[in-house]
Order: C-alpha cells, then sequence, then structure tokens
C-alpha cells in the first residue's frame, strides 16, 4: 500500500527500512525522519504523517531498546 504518494513510499518499504535499521544498531531510537533518510527520500507536505505512523507502529522492530527504556525517570530520581 502506498503511504507517502510524494515520495512513492509503501509500508513494506517503511517495514523494510526499520527491520534494515534495527539490524544495524539494535540500540537506535528509530523515527520517521530517521526511515525517511534510510529510503534516501524527505519529506514533503506531511499529509501522510499519521498513515506513516500508523505503518510503522505495526513493526515489532519499532520498540524502545530494553536497555534505554525508563531512562527519563531514572534521570528524574537522580
Amino acid at each position: 500500500m502506498i503511504v507517502c504518494s510524494c515520495n512513492a513510499i509503501t509500508d513494506r518499504d517503511i517495514h523494510a527500512a526499520i527491520d534494515w535499521m534495527r539490524a544495524a544498531d539494535p540500540e537506535t531510537i528509530i523515527t520517521p525522519g530517521k526511515v525517511y533518510r534510510a529510503l534516501g527520500k524527505s519529506p514533503d507536505c506531511g499529509n501522510c504523517m499519521s498513515l506513516f505512523l500508523s505503518s510503522m507502529r505495526q513493526n515489532a522492530n519499532l520498540k524502545v531498546p530494553a536497555e534505554l527504556r525508563g531512562l527519563k525517570d531514572h534521570r528524574k530520581r537522580g
């Protein structure tokens, strides 16, 4: 399914980029901007962002790595 018509990005492209980034760096925080850059594209009009984010959230590799979870809470205590 086409998610971003400006750049012809599909949901499969998004999942492939997320999987590639997670394999390359298991501790990376994956953002929409990083997905666009991994695909060699840049956002244009932004109308796709809600669908883009929805597609990203469907990927199991999007989760924040366990060692990075709770850092904000830890910083408040310290």
